[in-house]
């Protein structure tokens, strides 16, 4: 496992904070952020500019605190249909309340949260009720009349002057959300059109990582972005806006491009004059390029992502969550790079762990699944399914005893807690399998530490796991996927199925 350094953070951090305290000040003291992409936990980022911190967006936001309110956006459509959050595996509004939960942790203020495009939807209804019963302040915006081609109409009051709006005597204003769609752009035009009839000349400007304006087109890192975005459709390309005004190349995304002829046209309704941008990458405050300390460690990094976006578009593929169109996008990704499957490490030697299974059971119907985990001294452990344990759990007990120096053969779940579980699951729970998936072994792992020193040794040892590579050959278990995800490991799986059943529990 490659851990050498590809991203400075602290050079990050004064960067990106020098860009938005000028941006401010051109702006007479009043700026409304669009944060694009995750405000915490940006895993994506991390894996792409080793070194990278997830949280740094909110170190930046915590020297800022005492200048910024925070306002959080989210679309009531999403609400209703409970779109799910892929990382912690939670919908949109329950990431809301956690990132309402976290921000209050950091001491960022929280000025309100805007349900936007809401048409009375229950769920949506449902959510603010929530909110406002806790004591959070919830605006709701409708559908903006006259958008996206009636400039005279957006910018009246019947368009943005028909949204509520959110007084702020704080300089910096970030509008944030879960996920694309969210309405954050709406939300600053809506403000800065209140604003400008209060005689407040505000401006808006954008924050997001991705693309990385000043590297090339088909850098690595840009190309793992279009991977990871792939689902719905984003691609990069050079800004044109950008290049007619100042004959330089930049790169943007395509839904910022093709917006902006709008957008311009609708602030310089809203200033009565020329708008300060004159292209989209003018809009941007992003910094991130400039961090990079070592191009080859990220451009490799890079490719590993799009590596782990290939393998879960087939999953996704394969459960009906994605489209034909979007695993073939993937597969035009590596080929641009020349990758193959086994580029990442700790694919073939999962593989052969089910190989070398089935090999060992010959007789047995059932279906033997493989797992592998790179540790980070770049050590492959691997692990297996048997009766006794799903395959991921097999490979983090093999890992955790590696790493703590247990004997292969000594055992961390005593035998009197295991057949304990399996009567449970099999004579109280009704369940037809015994074997225990992850989630299950780490609580057996846990109660055994009171009698056995080994396994608490070994429970220490689970955090060293966070950040390793791992390989299954079946698509995880809700279990197991808790699992992992829990331990913090960058999972990828084979398009296959663990079991013949339907119904996996």
């Amino acid at each position: 496992m490659n851990l050498k350094q590809g991203f400075d953070n602290e050079k990050y951090l004064q960067e990106q904070t020098r860009e938005i305290l000028e941006r401010v000040e051109r702006f007479d003291n009043k700026l409304y952020l669009e944060f694009g992409g995750k405000l915490l936990y940006d895993y994506h980022a991390a894996r792409v500019l080793p070194g990278y911190d997830p949280n740094v967006k909110m170190r930046l936001l915590a020297e800022l605190k005492d200048k910024a309110d925070l306002l959080l956006c989210i679309y009531a459509g999403d609400i209703e249909r409970k779109k799910i959050r892929a990382d912690f595996g939670i919908t949109y509004d329950a990431d809301a309340l956690k990132l309402i939960d976290e921000l209050r942790h950091w001491g960022i203020n929280v000025l309100g949260v805007i349900i936007t495009r809401f048409e009375n939807q229950p769920a949506a209804v449902h959510f603010k009720n929530k909110l406002e019963r806790r004591g959070i302040r919830v605006y709701t915006h409708r559908f903006t009349r006259g958008y996206p081609t009636d400039v005279d109409t957006i910018v009246s009051d019947e368009g943005y002057g028909a949204n509520e709006y959110m007084e702020s005597d704080r300089p910096l204003v970030i509008v944030t959300g879960p996920g694309p769609g969210s309405g954050k752009l709406a939300t600053c035009l809506s403000q800065l059109y209140h604003d400008h009839k209060r005689g407040i000349r505000s401006g808006y400007a954008k924050f997001e990582t991705f693309p990385v304006w000043n590297l090339p087109l088909k850098h690595p890192v840009n190309v793992a972005y279009e991977a990871a975005t792939a689902d719905i459709r984003d691609f990069n390309l050079i800004d044109p806006f950008h290049m007619e005004a100042y004959g330089k190349t930049s790169v943007n995304y395509n839904r910022d491009v093709e917006v902006f002829p709008v957008l311009y046209r609708i602030m310089e309704k809203i200033t009565g004059g020329e708008s300060f941008y004159r292209s989209p990458t003018d809009m941007g405050v992003n910094r991130v390029g400039f961090a990079i300390i070592d191009d080859e460690v990220v451009r490799e990094a890079s490719k590993q992502e799009i590596l782990r976006r290939f393998f879960r578009y087939r999953c996704e593929y394969a459960m009906g969550f994605a489209d034909k169109e979007t695993v073939q996008k993937a597969e035009l990704f590596m080929k641009e790079f020349k990758l193959d499957p086994e580029h990442r490490r700790v694919v073939e030697p999962a593989r052969q762990a089910a190989i070398d299974a089935q090999a060992a059971n010959k007789g047995n119907e059932g279906i033997f699944c493989g797992a592998s985990i790179e540790l980070k001294d770049g050590t492959i452990v691997t692990g297996n399914n048997s009766p006794l344990m799903h395959a991921a759990t097999s490979l983090i007990i093999h890992a955790v005893k590696h790493l703590a120096g247990i004997p292969e053969q000594l055992a961390l779940l005593p035998e009197y807690v295991t057949e304990s579980v399996r009567n449970l699951k099999t004579r109280i729970l009704n369940e037809s399998s015994v074997s225990l998936d992850l989630e299950e072994a780490l609580i057996v792992l846990s109660v055994s530490t009171m009698t056995n020193p080994a396994a608490k040794l070994a429970l220490e040892k689970l955090k060293e796991l966070r950040d390793c590579e791992v390989h299954m050959t079946h698509i995880p278990t809700p279990g197991d996927e808790a699992g992992l995800r829990r331990i913090g490991v960058n999972l990828t799986s084979d398009p296959s199925f663990a079991t013949k059943n339907l119904f996996v529990t």
